[in-house]
């Protein structure tokens, strides 16, 4: 089973790629888009969640998503037009590196999806292509709450992978960049986001044990879980923040 089609299935009942709660989600995209008409741009969309929790309250936005599977895109456009948002929303597949949309945006989102472009300041160098004059960007990216032990780094990370919460930022506003606001995610949030994570794909490899692949579900449920539980809870932290440049 790809990795693609791992996540696919694990967020199935956590669709923000992330760890916020809705009403985290609902109060960034308030202070991010407080007219409501913006052109909106999310590099990474995914299945464009971000986007539809956006324009739901929103007729007047208009948004464009790019990302570079081109199945999750196949099956979101769906969904958007099932719901209505077609007119608002337009999802295209390809490598977010290479987009070059006609327009700038009043916000550009970048949510967890930083390794797509390389890391945190690179990510931000591709947003800030597509910024409008005094636009703003939501970008959400992990930090090390302590220093990373043993077990943290057998999990599959590197010492150098993030830095502190204070570096991060250090790093963004010597890049250029005012933080105006930010969403430290909390250890519930986390432990939400991993709950569903791992309950999600393991119910669906128990749900379809006839399926060839149910038991790579099962495995990689597994080893997510303990990788989380043993070893980076309460190490790695979470923060979304809105930047102007």
């Amino acid at each position: 089973m790809d990795r693609q089609t791992i996540s696919a299935i694990a967020h199935g009942d956590h669709p923000i790629a992330a760890p916020l709660a809705d009403a985290s989600v609902a109060g960034l995209l308030d202070r991010a888009l407080p007219r409501g008409d913006e052109r909106l741009l999310d590099l990474g969309c995914g299945e464009g969640t971000w986007l539809k929790r956006a324009a739901r309250d929103r007729p007047a936005l208009r948004a464009v998503g790019i990302d570079i599977d081109t199945a999750t895109i196949d099956r979101s456009r769906e969904v958007i037009a099932a719901n209505g948002l077609d007119d608002q929303i337009a999802l295209y597949a390809g490598d977010a590196r290479d987009f070059a949309p006609s327009h700038p945006f009043d916000l550009v989102l970048c949510v967890g999806s930083t390794h797509a472009f390389g890391g945190l300041l690179p990510s931000l160098a591709a947003a800030r292509a597509h910024l409008a004059p005094g636009g703003s960007v939501l970008i959400g990216e992990g930090f090390w709450e302590r220093e990373p032990d043993a077990r943290t780094l057998a999990a599959g990370f590197t010492a150098d992978e993030y830095e502190s919460l204070a570096v991060t930022v250090d790093r963004i506003t010597a890049d250029g960049w005012t933080p105006v606001h930010a969403h430290v995610s909390s250890l519930a949030e986390w432990d939400d986001y991993e709950w569903s994570w791992t309950g999600t794909l393991a119910r669906w490899g128990l749900d379809n044990s006839a399926h060839p692949e149910s038991a790579e579900a099962l495995r990689a449920a597994r080893e997510h879980r303990d990788a989380w539980l043993h070893g980076y809870r309460g190490t790695l932290g979470f923060v979304t923040l809105l930047l102007r440049a």
